[in-house]
């Protein structure tokens, strides 16, 4: 599923121009600007945090594809 959405990610951001990266925004729960740029390293290093978490869940729970694919 999060590989899926990363590459409608990738397709939408190599599709914007250049300046795109540098426009800042206001972060709607965090109050602060960012650029686009930020933004995005800071999206990349959460999703790899999420997927690390998820990893040690199943290697503690003992679960694998084969096991996740049968429910």
């Amino acid at each position: 599923l999060l590989e899926a959405l990363h590459r409608r990610w990738v397709t939408l951001l190599v599709s914007l121009p250049e300046p795109a990266f540098v426009r800042t925004l206001r972060h709607p729960e965090q109050g602060r600007t960012s650029t686009l740029d930020q933004l995005l390293a800071q999206y990349a290093w959460h999703s790899e945090h999420h997927l690390a978490h998820i990893s040690k869940l199943r290697e503690r729970s003992g679960w694998t594809s084969a096991s996740v694919s049968a429910m």
